[in-house]
């Protein structure tokens, strides 16, 4: 009698919970979540099917279909997608970028752009390419490169703690957790307690070269991601119910002051028919194709019906017809047409679009501040860049539009002592994390601000600034397109702060040294390099900077005090060298940038007790016009430089570009001094105090005074490549 009883006592609670109206609002719910992803899957079907190569990164954008359907069309990120730039909106970043046929499949439906956009994909006119960027609508940056995205998608959680609330979600794949500025996030995420950040992981154990098994074992993730302070979900990722749950809990629940993850457990290529599709890129031929777009086709059909019994159920109870009049909504909320056919069946076509989002308003990106409030520089002192930087900022950052993120090295960098003066919000250390310092700088520039990240030059990450910069190129091809979605300002105002420039770092070792990080980052397209050589000049250069729209800046400074060689009236302009000494009797000009001015400086005065006159010019970026007038002067130049010949390496190129035609000779009054070796080769730097180290490269004022009055008075050629 006691287990009769039990079961009439569970079958009356399943009664009751059956017929709650909010349990059946969740199961209606679900049930159009289904027909969501049959739309979804079809429309990445038909990407393949149109594609210039017919291909498709199926095995990961299968397996996301589920958490991006039900984050997308669950009620759960509620995203401008009229302005997609509006500070406010929620925020999402495909970290994954492999699977964006099926993100693009759902931004198409939503209404980012039109349908046609879906057609000949990968294409060199289409802008939808293999992985996301911001040349397509939605688009706030270019993820592919694992383990980056994540970075940017915290610091769009850290933003949107800000004034204007909102929450940060991304999708990560498991592959990319091999990466390890993933974990740099992590931690940061976990330690600053974000609780408006989610993610989910699509941990569908397989990547590139094994589809069926990641290449070695992962640690179980709920507890990794426990430890570091998050709120975990562990989910069954090839149904809607526990996602949808995780989610709900996320945007729903109380914040308890923890980041939340989402470990959607599921399979490569889940949701397709043929296991061709759970690779990790297929190409597909139009027979399977076909196959497979009328197999989820028919899938649809079913889904739909299974739908319509539920909602013709509820008709039956007149207390839930709310609940019908609620599923209805949402289902025309999902882009689902609720209208019933002339038989009385309910199709449920998907509505793709109308087109919602337009170019957005541009915006203004100059920062405003009191210019009588800056520091005062006379000429007869030195100032330390990390200074005047502090100094500058606990003016500039008054304008809450600029933020700086430092990583470990403030006290060298100065950005925190003076941001945070200001603003202790604003001013961001990320620790011993470079990686993830740039990624959370991107985020804040794709949002409007004017960024600044630091560290020591060499410690910038190679593989993060190209990211950005193509992302940044896609903004521009965005804002200049006649049909683009972005207008004047949305690029990204983001400085790098790169300290103890040329031989600054001294005896920290070779490791800590910047003589190879500028002519390294001069392969990265859109950044600006400019490399200080005086005190007024930093401040010049910030408040150029300052206003706005200069784009990716990597700004160059010395760590150590140096004089002040600029007058009050200086100013900066991009692209501009300046001639600091200068006389009709110069025979010699010697060229330079950092703290090399100020030996060239000093070497021209000792060559002018000696009769000979020099010409000094700074080149704080590289100026074509003036290398051209310098070269065509028929002088001796003389690039003497703390680096692998930064100058001397483009004022090659600009002959290249504008000098077809060079006489015999010309170049043998071209002397290069720097620290490449007599062959032209780069090297590395040890460890040595200052004055050691200009003087076993030849970069002494005295040894470059030398230099000058030898090719003066010997008269004879002069080499071409390094002296030293």
């Amino acid at each position: 009698m006691e287990n009769q009883s039990a079961t009439l006592q569970r079958g009356a609670v399943r009664r009751e919970l059956i017929e709650n109206p909010d349990y059946l609002l969740r199961q209606g719910i679900l049930k159009l979540l289904a027909v969501k992803d049959s739309d979804v899957r079809i429309l990445t079907l038909e990407q393949c099917r149109d594609a210039v190569d017919k291909g498709l990164h199926s095995g990961g954008a299968f397996s996301a279909v589920i958490p991006l359907v039900t984050l997308f069309y669950g009620g759960f990120i509620t995203p401008d997608v009229e302005d997609p730039t509006r500070i406010g909106g929620d925020m999402f970043v495909l970290s994954k970028g492999h699977a964006i046929a099926a993100l693009a499949s759902i931004y198409a439906d939503l209404g980012y752009f039109e349908r046609k956009v879906l057609k000949n994909s990968r294409s060199y006119e289409s802008i939808l390419n293999g992985h996301p960027g911001p040349i397509l609508p939605g688009i706030h940056l270019a993820t592919g490169p694992m383990g980056q995205g994540f970075a940017v998608a915290q610091g769009f959680a850290i933003a949107g703690r800000f004034g204007n609330r909102f929450d940060s979600y991304a999708i990560l794949g498991d592959g990319e957790l091999q990466e390890g500025p993933i974990w740099e996030a992590v931690m940061y995420s976990g330690s600053k307690h974000l609780d408006n950040l989610c993610i989910l992981v699509d941990h569908n154990h397989g990547q590139l070269d094994i589809s069926s098994r990641m290449v070695f074992p992962m640690p179980q993730l709920e507890g990794v991601f426990e430890s570091f302070g998050w709120q975990v979900h562990s989910v069954d990722a090839t149904k809607y119910d526990g996602v949808y749950a995780a989610l709900e809990q996320f945007r729903y629940g109380a914040r308890n002051g923890k980041p939340s993850a989402i470990i959607c457990h599921t399979t490569k290529g889940h949701g397709a028919f043929s296991d061709f599709m759970n690779r990790h890129k297929v190409t597909l031929g139009d027979s399977l194709i076909e196959q497979e777009i009328g197999l989820q086709s028919g899938l649809r059909a079913a889904r739909v019906d299974e739908f319509a019994r539920f909602y013709d159920r509820l008709e039956e109870n007149p207390e839930h017809r709310r609940v019908q009049s609620a599923l209805l909504k949402l289902a025309r909320q999902m882009h689902l047409d609720t209208q019933r056919d002339s038989s009385g069946a309910w199709p449920l076509h998907a509505v793709i679009g109308p087109v919602l989002t337009r170019r957005v308003p541009p915006r203004d990106k100059r920062i405003r501040y009191d210019a009588g409030l800056l520091p005062r520089i006379e000429l007869n002192k030195e100032y330390s860049a990390s200074d005047i930087v502090t100094g500058a900022m606990k003016v500039f950052a008054r304008d809450a539009a600029v933020v700086s993120v430092d990583s470990d090295l403030a006290t060298t960098s100065g950005l925190e002592a003076g941001v945070g003066a200001v603003d202790q919000t604003r001013a961001l250390n990320v620790g011993v994390a470079e990686a993830n310092m740039m990624g959370i700088g991107e985020a804040f520039a794709a949002l409007g601000y004017n960024a600044w990240v630091s560290t020591f030059c060499p410690f910038f990450d190679w593989k993060v600034m190209r990211r950005i910069a193509v992302g940044y190129q896609e903004r521009l091809e965005a804002i200049e397109a006649p049909d683009g979605w972005l207008s004047a300002g949305h690029g990204l105002d983001l400085t790098f702060l790169a300290t103890a420039a040329n031989f600054e770092t001294r005896t920290n070792g070779a490791t800590h040294m910047g003589n190879d990080d500028i002519t390294i980052f001069d392969g990265i397209g859109h950044l600006k390099i400019i490399d200080v050589s005086c005190p007024r000049q930093m401040l010049a250069i910030m408040g150029w900077i300052m206003d706005g729209n200069r784009g990716l800046v990597y700004l160059r400074v010395m760590r150590t005090a140096s004089a002040v060689l600029y007058g009050a009236d200086y100013s900066f302009q991009f692209g501009k060298g300046h001639i600091l000494r200068q006389s009709a009797e110069d025979s010699t000009v010697i060229v330079s940038s950092g703290r090399g001015v100020h030996e060239a400086l000093a070497a021209e005065a000792e060559c002018a007790r000696e009769g000979v006159r020099v010409g000094v010019v700074d080149m704080p970026s590289i100026d074509d016009e003036l290398l051209l007038e310098l070269f065509d002067s028929g002088k001796v130049l003389v690039f003497a430089e703390q680096n692998n010949g930064y100058i001397w390496q483009n004022f090659l190129k600009v002959l290249y570009r504008h000098r077809k035609r060079i006489r015999g000779g010309d170049l043998e009054r071209v002397v290069a001094v720097n620290t490449l070796d007599a062959e032209g080769r780069p090297r590395f730097i040890h460890s040595g105090t200052y004055e050691e180290l200009v003087a076993a490269f030849g970069l002494s004022s005295a040894q470059l005074a030398r230099t000058v009055i030898d090719r003066a008075v010997r008269g004879g050629a002069a080499s071409s490549l390094a002296v030293n």
